[in-house]
């Protein structure tokens, strides 16, 4: 199923308990294949699909915590976190590049030195992600919580636990625009909050999507904006830290100070950006 929606035809169960895991074990299923595929062969797309498999999932499983032990939920989506992080430390690097060639587009290519880098940060990926145990993390994170839900003597309506915990997500969303809209523009971190708290909106909309009220709906149009706009900011960011953590890839860039201040100043433009949507959005 496409961005691990459900077909309503799928939902035979109008149980949040029990419908999990029609809702999750495809996406299980997704991850597994897709850390194969990187783990024998990555690319800079499968290791971004397998990094969005990895939100989701932490996504969907934060939606299901009232009804979890909250100790074995934390742990779960901590899993999903760490094979996140394993695919995204490579696919920094990618956007690194990417922003370099932007940057550098009359220089010569690139120093060896970052790809040196970017190979090491794969290397390691594929080291967690080829190891036969994460399939079976995997597999036992939605068997475990499976059980756990169907044992629940209470039963609520799908319907009414996707709205409920649709309707949270989307109140944490609009409490951390409201504090970010009243920061400073140099305070990036409430920005990123904004990002992550709309990602996780956005994948419970489309999780849940089949089953919810209508009044969700204009929610996902607006966050493919908010999410187009403060991705490209947190690729600035991102990419600015990776090279002020590695002090050796800066002295291989030539003319590395203006290459710093290229990015100083497109990480203030693009949270000018950011800022303005946000303005925008409460108005």
């Amino acid at each position: 199923m496409g961005n691990g929606e459900m077909d309503r035809r799928e939902l035979c169960e109008p149980y949040a308990e029990v419908a999990f895991s029609d809702i999750a074990s495809p996406i299980i299923d997704e991850a597994i294949e897709q850390t194969k595929e990187v783990a024998g062969d990555p690319s800079a797309e499968g290791l971004h699909q397998l990094r969005i498999t990895m939100r989701r999932l932490r996504s969907l499983w934060w939606s299901y915590r009232p009804l979890l032990d909250a100790g074995e939920n934390t742990r779960q989506r901590d899993l999903f976190r760490s094979l996140a992080d394993s695919a995204g430390k490579a696919r920094d690097y990618d956007i690194l590049i990417a922003l370099l060639k932007l940057q550098q587009k009359d220089e010569k290519a690139l120093p060896p030195e970052i790809s040196a880098a970017r190979q090491k940060a794969l290397d390691a990926g594929r080291e967690v992600l080829s190891n036969p145990e994460t399939k079976t993390l995997l597999l036992e994170a939605l068997a475990q919580t499976a059980r756990a839900l169907v044992a629940r003597q209470d039963r609520e309506p799908l319907r009414v636990f996707s709205d409920g915990r649709v309707a949270a997500s989307e109140k944490q969303l609009r409490k951390r625009m409201r504090r970010a809209a009243k920061a400073k523009s140099s305070t990036v971190a409430a920005f990123h909050d904004v990002r992550k708290a709309g990602k996780k909106t956005r994948y419970l909309l489309e999780l849940f999507g089949p089953v919810l009220s209508g009044r969700h709906r204009k929610t996902l149009s607006r966050l493919k904006k908010i999410q187009k706009r403060f991705g490209a900011l947190n690729d600035v960011i991102a990419s600015e830290k990776l090279l002020r953590d590695n002090t050796s890839l800066i002295a291989a860039i030539a003319k590395p100070e203006r290459t710093l201040k290229w990015f100083r100043n497109e990480r203030e433009r693009r949270l000018r950006a950011a800022a303005a949507l946000l303005r925008q959005s409460q108005k």
